[in-house]
């Protein structure tokens, strides 16, 4: 049987009567943007602290780090949403169980730390390795000013280590936004849920899917040439050649 090619479907009212399915693929889209920005901070700085924790000289603080990546790298993606949204709130005390089961956008928050914690992992091992690319002088010196620790890796260590990955950093912020269509099997009607919605009602499969293929596509294309320009921005001359020196 030929299959009956039909593009004018997007402008084709969607079952909900108050859009068109073109509409309804960009407020999946809205959400898809709004998951991956918000979990992405929450990445970045759980991140951020977990792969410092990984570079410093406590062993019980460094073990407890890696523990981290390995819990959260390890398991699959789609294990983690399951365990999130449908078995925590069942092992919490019942109040607060059903306090989450009964939270406005609960696939929303769920979606959000699953994805945050899970990026969080890869992205302290980007953190870690960007710190100890850097040369051991690096630290000497500004010990031997007299800054603490912290006023170390704050001030020296971990400004110069997020110029080093950023070209990673863009690469782990493209993945997230493509792991954001995992959240459909919680019912959040990101892009990914709203094109198989839209395909499932319209019978126009290969239409829903090249668009949703294209809307993807031209995002991500967007945000690494965005992510260039920071980059270049960011940049500091000899930096990064120091670093892959310091770390090899």
């Amino acid at each position: 049987m030929n299959y009956h090619w039909n593009w004018r479907i997007f402008w084709e009212d969607s079952p909900d009567g108050v859009s068109t399915y073109a509409v309804s693929l960009l407020h999946g889209l809205e959400w898809t943007l709004a998951t991956a920005l918000t979990a992405w901070i929450v990445a970045l700085f759980l991140g951020a602290v977990i792969g410092t924790m990984r570079t410093l000289p406590n062993v019980f603080v460094s073990r407890l780090g890696a523990c981290y990546v390995e819990l959260f790298r390890n398991v699959p993606l789609l294990v983690q949403m399951f365990l999130w949204f449908f078995v925590l709130p069942e092992v919490l005390p019942p109040h607060a169980g059903m306090w989450l089961k009964q939270l406005p956008n609960a696939s929303f928050f769920t979606a959000v730390v699953c994805l945050g914690t899970f990026t969080a992992a890869r992205v302290a091992e980007q953190t870690r390795a960007g710190v100890n690319s850097l040369a051991r002088g690096q630290k000497m010196a500004a010990t031997a000013l007299g800054l603490s620790t912290a006023q170390t890796y704050r001030f020296v260590l971990l400004p110069q280590a997020f110029r080093i990955i950023l070209p990673p950093l863009t690469s782990e912020f493209l993945n997230i936004i493509k792991n954001s269509a995992v959240a459909l099997v919680i019912n959040l009607p990101e892009l990914t849920s709203a094109t198989h919605t839209m395909a499932e009602d319209s019978y126009q499969v290969f239409e829903a899917f090249t668009a949703a293929t294209v809307i993807y596509a031209v995002l991500n294309v967007v945000i690494v040439n965005l992510m260039r320009v920071v980059e270049k921005f960011v940049r500091v001359p000899g930096l990064i050649a120091v670093g892959n020196t310091g770390g090899h």
